[in-house]
């Protein structure tokens, strides 16, 4: 892949194409700690049981009509709903709207289908993750963020985080972008993105977490 940051597009992926961010974000994160953890008794069955967990999560945000977001491989770059991605990441708008009634189905089909030990450890992330992204004003939630091992060290997270940035910008009901994430190595990336560590957790002896927030800069 050529494509470099200053030629890359963003655009925003149907719901109907989710698969595309599911495909990235299940390489991005296929050693990520949250998955390890919670998906722990995997075994054999790891990958298909991660595309389930990372399916529900990408889906969740379609059902919700929050953005998935995706740049397309230079080979394939357009508007093209079939390109294959290069990156990609989903948004949560922290705007108090319900959930739609099929979000739960999916949610207990979800859980149904990993067990009730992955439900449990998924529940001690979350409830490890709520007060973290609780900063006192408007936002609005990056929730995952991945690019593919071949096009890493093209700026391409960069540019998906700055379109995130504009979107919180372009809102009324936000000032500002949380995140969490669980691989120390991450916090000096987003450190020079302009956030700052708002909170931290410890979810268990070999998982933690940091709570982030970048504040909208404004006229």
């Amino acid at each position: 892949m050529s494509a470099g940051p200053s030629d890359v597009q963003i655009v925003r992926i149907p719901s109907d194409r989710a698969d595309r961010v599911v495909d990235v974000l299940c390489e991005a994160f296929y050693h990520y700690p949250v998955m390890r953890f919670v998906l722990a008794d995997a075994a054999d069955e790891y990958p298909s049981r991660l595309r389930t967990l990372v399916g529900f999560f990408v889906r969740a945000r379609a059902l919700r009509n929050e953005p998935l977001l995706g740049i397309p491989r230079a080979e394939s770059a357009g508007l093209d709903p079939d390109a294959e991605l290069a990156a990609a990441a989903t948004v949560s708008f922290m705007d108090g709207r319900p959930s739609p009634p099929e979000l739960a189905v999916l949610r207990d089909r979800v859980w149904t289908d990993l067990g009730e030990d992955a439900r449990g450890r998924y529940e001690r992330c979350g409830v490890a993750w709520s007060p973290l992204e609780e900063v006192g004003t408007r936002h609005i939630h990056l929730n995952m963020i991945g690019v593919r091992s071949g096009a890493r060290g093209l700026g391409l997270a960069r540019r998906l985080l700055g379109h995130v940035h504009d979107l919180s910008r372009e809102r009324a009901d936000s000032m500002g972008v949380t995140l969490t994430t669980e691989d120390p190595v991450n916090v000096p990336f987003y450190e020079r993105m302009g956030y700052q560590v708002v909170g931290h957790a410890r979810i268990a002896p070999e998982l933690e977490t940091w709570g982030m927030f970048r504040r909208d800069p404004r006229d």
